[in-house]
This record gives structure tokens, sequence and C-alpha cells, in this order.
């Protein structure tokens, strides 16, 4: 029977910058949650777009004097390439910059205008005399009218959260020129969420949401729901309403859409049924999110799917932020990492296994210590995890007389041995579904622990002159070797795919391996090939080499900008 189908996306990172580790942590997330269900033959496809409309991609534009076609362009390429260089596989990734996009947004603002959701009237905005032009929300600059933080945008506070209107701002200044703004009319569209009241607390008690995010929400609910602005006055980079002068979409009312015009771009490629999956199929999906754009995704987006008439996602898995050695990312310490930078020192699959073994089903944030970075990667997964597929197969390779071949030689204790490695498959699949990867990750180290002491047991070293135990004792630790790079293949796909190579084994899927102790007695004669070194050890030195890159890096940016 083929399982129901699932789309997971994760939150479009803007086109106006470079991904960081930051960034990393949910694709990363989302990527290993995806390669998880792919591997139990779920029909399982991960999306994502640029996010490419608003005025930080107008400021970036206007700064270097060329066209914000060409910003998106640049950064198009580079996410895709350090998202492909840390093994995220997006089964399409497209851009909220294209036609796809532009027809859904007016597609879903013409329902709801023609259901009575939208209301247009005239309010005060911020307005630059000198360069002649309404303030959007990025190019508006002052203090946060309710922590008092300095420097924050006309939308949110970076600092304590707040959302809020431009016209909010205390002592507000043009990004652009530094002028303090007038206030002047304008005709603004504003999407009545009010009316979805019904909606939003039926989707609370689905079941979609963390208890943590249903508390937020709660909260937000009890304020009451405000009508949200869905109009920006050009000059705007973005798409332009329907029957309007001059009025452009708001940013974050096409952002979320780019989830659907890029499974959409993806099934005109594929002549996969795009109804199926975001209509009237019974399609699972999941949006992977941080927790700042919560609001977003609760209080505007369920409004806007239900009242366009497509399906509303089953689960949103928010995520806490990153930190770096217990500090909020900072430049001038190093620690605001670019992805590439990440990439020219260090492995890829060290920072994905570092996640996993921090990532929760939680919106607590998580903390990258290098020094607790380098001692987990070195303890768990060389020590303990490669090593045991150093020490087995290397031994079985070295011993000429077992030519390579597994058996269990019919030792009862070294089947009951497996079996054991058998049965945590169920209570390890639960945690990847959940997105607890973290209780995975350490369920895994424990059945390395006992693999390992079973060898250091049964000392295979002192049996080459009898080689049916020494086969059997091998055959165990081998078997035990496959089943946690199995365990572990959502995380560390290389690592397992390496492992498979050794082996001379198909790519391990979960129901394949894991089944019944009949399925490892079938691979009874089976070869393996030569043993291939699987990870090294990471040097803390080297970690101070990416800090460092970072700080250098920092101080060319702020020159070239000054």
């Amino acid at each position: 029977m083929v399982s129901k189908k699932m789309v997971i996306t994760a939150a479009l990172p803007y086109a106006n910058g470079s991904i960081h580790i930051g960034h990393l942590v949910e694709y990363i997330q989302a990527d290993i949650f995806v390669r998880f269900q792919k591997m139990n033959r779920r029909d399982c496809r991960y999306f994502c777009a640029d996010d490419t409309h608003g005025a930080p991609i107008m400021i970036r534009a206007k700064k270097e004097g060329v066209k914000p076609e060409d910003i998106i362009e640049r950064y198009h390429k580079e996410h895709q390439e350090d998202f492909s260089d840390f093994l995220i596989e997006f089964d399409n990734y497209h851009s909220t910059n294209s036609e796809e996009n532009r027809i859904l947004a007016e597609e879903i603002y013409t329902k709801l205008r023609e259901s009575n959701h939208i209301d247009r009237r005239e309010i005060d905005q911020t307005f630059c005399e000198k360069d002649n032009m309404f303030l959007p929300d990025r190019f508006i600059k002052g203090t946060c009218p309710k922590c008092g933080a300095e420097d924050q945008y006309g939308d949110v506070c970076e600092s304590c959260g707040t959302h809020y209107d431009p016209t909010d701002l205390k002592d507000p200044k043009c990004a652009i020129c530094q002028t303090p703004p007038i206030r002047k009319k304008s005709i603004h569209l504003f999407f009545q969420v009010g009316h979805f009241q019904d909606t939003l607390d039926k989707f609370m008690e689905s079941g979609a949401l963390q208890n943590e995010v249903k508390n937020f929400l709660t909260t937000w609910l009890k304020e009451g729901l405000k009508d949200w602005d869905i109009s920006r006055d050009g000059p705007y980079f973005g798409f332009q309403i329907p029957d309007e002068v001059n009025k452009y979409f708001y940013v974050w009312l096409d952002a979320p859409i780019g989830y659907i015009s890029s499974t959409q771009n993806w099934a005109k490629r594929t002549n996969a049924d795009f109804e199926e999956l975001w209509r009237n199929g019974d399609t699972e999906i999941h949006h992977f999110i941080g927790k700042d754009i919560v609001y977003f995704h609760t209080l505007f987006w369920i409004p806007m799917l239900k009242a366009a008439g497509f399906k509303m996602p089953n689960k949103i898995h928010v995520h806490g932020f990153l930190t770096v050695n217990g500090e909020k990312m900072s430049k001038t310490k190093g620690t605001f990492i670019n992805a590439r930078t990440y990439l020219d020192y260090l492995d890829p699959e060290y920072l994905r296994y570092y996640y996993a073994s921090k990532l929760k089903n939680s919106v607590g944030d998580l903390d990258l210590s290098f020094q607790d970075f380098a001692n987990r990667v070195n303890a768990e997964m060389v020590n303990k995890i490669a090593n045991l597929g150093s020490r087995t197969i290397s031994m079985f390779n070295k011993n000429k007389a077992l030519n390579n071949s597994l058996g269990f030689s019919g030792n009862k204790e070294m089947v009951k041995f497996c079996q054991q490695f058998i049965d945590e498959s169920d209570n390890i699949s639960k945690n990847y579904a959940n997105c607890d990867f973290g209780l995975a990750v350490k369920k895994v180290c424990h059945l390395a622990d006992i693999a390992n002491a079973f060898i250091d047991q049964h000392k295979p070293w002192e049996l080459k002159n009898n080689l049916d135990s020494q086969r059997a004792v091998l055959t165990a630790g081998i078997h035990a070797f496959r089943l946690i790079t199995l365990y572990l293949k959502p995380v560390i796909p290389l690592f397992a795919a390496k492992v498979e190579q050794i082996l001379k084994i198909e790519p391990l899927m979960w129901g394949d391996s894991i089944d019944s102790i009949d399925k490892l007695l079938a691979m009874e004669g089976h070869k393996i090939g030569e043993f291939q070194r699987l990870a090294e050890r990471v040097d803390i030195k080297t970690t101070e080499k990416v800090i460092q890159k970072t700080m250098e890096n920092t101080k060319t940016d702020q020159q070239l900008n000054s």
C-alpha cells in the first residue's frame, strides 16, 4: 500500500544575503525529517524558495547601482550551492519573484476581496520629502515603541520581537537619507483577520502546534485579532495589486505563497498532481519555521489558506534561535558564520550531526559551543561510531582466511546480540517522526557503546585460529555497525553511503534492514569490501580559524560599505 503523500517546507531565506549557520538549523532539521520519511518509502517532497520582495532588496540594489533582479539571481545561485554542499536536498528550490507566485498571490487576494475580507481605508503613512516617497517598513528606522531599542526597522523590533506599524516608531528617520519623515495620508488595503476567529480556534486544537506555540497564539487571540495591512505604496519591489494604482502586495503576503508556487513549479516539471498536494488530496503538509515568524504563519497564513480554498498545514514545527558559545551570534566576535566559511574548513556532516544531537521538538534555543562541538564529534561520531566500523571491518579484511564472507556459523549468542539493535528500531523511528532528533542520536550512541563493549569482551583478535568464532563475532559487530549506520543515515547521509559501498549493500532503507533476524541470516555468505576511513577528528584550532576568518570577512565588508 502506498503511504500518504507529504509536503515539507522550510522558511524562505531572504535573497539579500548569504546563508549562515543560524539559518542552517532549520534547513538541516527539515532535511533530516524528509530523509527519514523517504527512507520509510513515504512519498515525501521538500520545497523551498528565495524570498525576493520588499524594501531591503530595493535598498541593496540602489546602493550597488544594479537591478533588484541582479541581487536575486546572485543569491539564488549562492544559496543553492550552500544548501547542496550541506547535503540539504530540496525537491524544488524556486523564487517568489516568479510567474507562478504572482498568479497565486493574485488568485488568493481576489478570493479574499470577493469574499468581503478586504477593507479599504485611509491611514497615516511615513513619507520622506527629500526622496519624495512613502517609506515601506525597511525604509525607516527608529526606536522601538515598546522596549526602547534603537535603530529598529518599521515592522518588527529585533530586540523584543514586537510587531508594530512604521508610524509607531519613536524618533523615526528615513533609512536612505536619514531625514525625519512626515506623515501623509494614503489608501491601504487590510485583510480582516478577525473574520477567521473560529478557523484559528479550530486550528489551535488540531494538533498542528507545539504546546509553547499554542500558548503564544492563545495570548495573541486574547489580545484581539487586528486587521492586517497587506498593501504598500510604490516604489516597492514586489507584485502590483490587481485593480489598484501604485499599490503592491506587502512581502509577507506573497512570501509564504512561495511554498505553494514552488510545489506548483515542481508539479509542472514532473507531471505531478498539484491539486492533490495543496487542495483536494489527503497530503500531509508540514512547515518548519523559526519562532520569530510564528505570528505570520498562524494569525495570517492560516486564514489566507482557509479563505482561498487551500489545505492548511498538519504540523508547524517551530524551533528556537542559534546561539554560539552561549551568546547571540555576533559579527564582531566572529560567530556570525556564513555557511561557506564553515565549509572552507570543516566537514558539513559534523554540523549536521551536532545539530541533530541538540535538536528536540521544542522552541528552545540551541547553542553551538565549539569546544562541545569538537568533543562531541570526536567522542561520538569518530571514536564510538566510525571506530566500531574500523575495528570490525578492518579485522575482517585482515584475516584472508575469512575471505571477507559474513556468517554467524550457527552461533546463537551472536544472533541474540544483534536482536537488541533491531529492537530499538521502533523507538528511534518515533524519535525521528516526532523531531526529537537528540533522543535518536543519544540512543544510537548507547548502541555503539554496547557494540564496542561486546567487541572488547569477545576479543576477536585472539580468535585467529578459530575461524568460525572469529567470523561470528566480527559478523555480529559488523551487523551492529550496519544498523547503527542505518539509524544515523538521515543525519549523515554521506557517511552512510560510504558504509553501503564498503559493505557492498543496497542503500539502507528502514524496513529492509531491521524487520527481523531472518534478514540478517539471509546475508550469510555475503562478501564485504575493503574498509575506507570514515571520519577524521576535529581539531579545536580549526574552529578557531573559522571564527578568525569570519572576523576578517566582517572587517572587509565594513570597509567596502563605509
